[in-house]
């Protein structure tokens, strides 16, 4: 039973040797363009896609700033339950969540940078969408616009 437990734990800190070992590499993130149709007109963004976990994992951590009309585009592949935090961002972020048809389903204005607090879709969302905080407020996106992006079947 003992070497079955060392055995154990030694396999437990190969893995988490192999982990920390791919915590230092650089992330690259495919990028595109994404529009977003509100009441007030349509806004283009140039933005970076997670779409594998390790990509996710690493969002916008460690970043120090965000142009205006860019963000990140975290596609989950399928509508479910989801929660982001802040952890190592150094940037306030409004969050969009996303439901499978690109719709807006609810919207976190100006998360707080560095929170280890969760920030949660109201229901299954396909994707969240990254942008600077204020950006929001200042073009009028509200829950119900329309996002479009091939992984919502519209768009380039």
């Amino acid at each position: 039973m003992r070497r079955l437990i060392a055995a154990g734990v030694l396999l437990g800190a190969v893995w988490m040797a192999a982990l920390a070992g791919r915590a230092g590499e650089p992330v690259s993130f495919a990028t595109g363009e994404l529009s977003i149709v509100t009441g007030r007109g349509s806004y283009v963004f140039s933005v970076e896609l997670a779409s594998t976990p390790a990509e996710r994992e690493q969002g916008l951590q460690g970043r120090r700033a965000l142009a205006p009309s860019t963000g990140m585009l975290f596609d989950f592949k399928s509508p479910r339950p989801v929660y982001m935090w802040m952890k190592n961002t150094y940037i306030s972020l409004d969050m969009l969540f996303i439901d499978g048809e690109g719709r807006v389903a609810n919207i976190a204005e100006r998360t707080v940078p560095m929170s280890l607090a969760t920030v949660g879709s109201d229901g299954p969302v396909r994707a969240v969408l990254e942008l600077d905080g204020g950006t929001v407020r200042r073009l009028g996106i509200k829950s119900g616009d329309r996002v479009v992006h091939p992984i919502f079947g519209s768009g380039g």
